[in-house]
């Protein structure tokens, strides 16, 4: 009796301590190719960085998942029946959490296609930033005055997407007033001249300038000119001074709304 007792303990802790090597092989396993496929992501600033992440992690959760198995197996566990349970337990989860899973298969979607990257500047759903972080349930902005941003994916994946940052170049568009007097050869040449001299702008694609407006007080220069995207919004801001300076020292007269009042006498 005493031998079968001993016989059974080592038996017993013979199959936990190969549980617990297959598991930390598992682990170890896992990690190690979720770490390469992860390398892979960092190593080419062309590829998507959180792409390789995600799919890094499945990999790891995917070995984890065979190594419980497999000692489930060794213990003489029926593994089918395993997985018919998690199955239907996956079901009842899958139905109590429809919002959750919808923003996961959102999350997927957009790690897949890719829509917006980390770095990028976006519009979604009215909100703007910079994307920081990409996540299976949400994206994390921060704005331009700094604060964070949480969007659900299923929000940022079910709604239009502006973005910013995709292509090299922008255009800067602008409307001039001048006065009705003024010479508008005069204004044409001050404003264009002004805007071109800066280095920061680009003469391909052409730029624009038109009258494209006869308002009650004004005549409306629209211009238009193409500028690096990184320069953009200091660009556009640097005009406006400028050209304003430009039009002043050239005698253009900029106009605002005057009122005309008449008084009469009722005598």
């Amino acid at each position: 009796m005493d031998v079968l007792t001993l016989e059974f303990l080592a038996s017993a802790i013979g199959s936990v301590l190969s549980a617990i090597v297959i598991i930390t092989i598992g682990f170890v396993i896992g990690g190690w190719l979720a770490g390469r496929i992860q390398s892979i992501g960092g190593r080419n600033r062309h590829l998507d960085a959180t792409l390789f992440t995600f799919l890094g992690n499945i990999v790891r959760y995917v070995v984890i998942g065979f190594a419980f198995l497999f000692v489930l197996n060794t213990f003489g566990v029926q593994t089918t029946s395993v997985v018919a349970v998690i199955g239907a337990a996956g079901l009842a989860i899958g139905l109590a959490l429809q919002g959750t899973l919808s923003n996961v298969a959102a999350g997927v979607m957009i790690i897949f296609f890719r829509p917006i990257k980390l770095g990028d500047f976006v519009t979604i759903n009215g909100q703007s930033g910079t994307v920081k972080a990409i996540n299976l349930n949400f994206i994390e902005m921060a704005s331009v005055g700094n604060y964070q941003i949480i969007i659900p994916n299923s929000e940022v994946w079910g709604n239009t997407i502006v973005n910013f940052s995709v292509y090299p170049q922008r255009r800067a568009e602008w409307t001039f007033g001048v006065a009705y007097g003024a010479d508008l050869d005069v204004a044409h040449r001050a404003i264009i001249d002004t805007i071109m001299a800066d280095p920061r702008s680009l003469t391909e694609p052409e730029p624009f300038i038109q009258v494209n407006g006869l308002n009650a007080s004004s005549v409306d220069f629209l211009v238009r000119v193409w500028v690096n995207r990184v320069d953009f919004f200091q660009y556009q801001a640097d005009m406006k001074r400028r050209v304003k300076d430009a039009l002043d020292a050239a005698g253009v007269e900029i106009p605002f709304p005057t009122q005309t009042m008449i008084v009469t006498d009722p005598d």
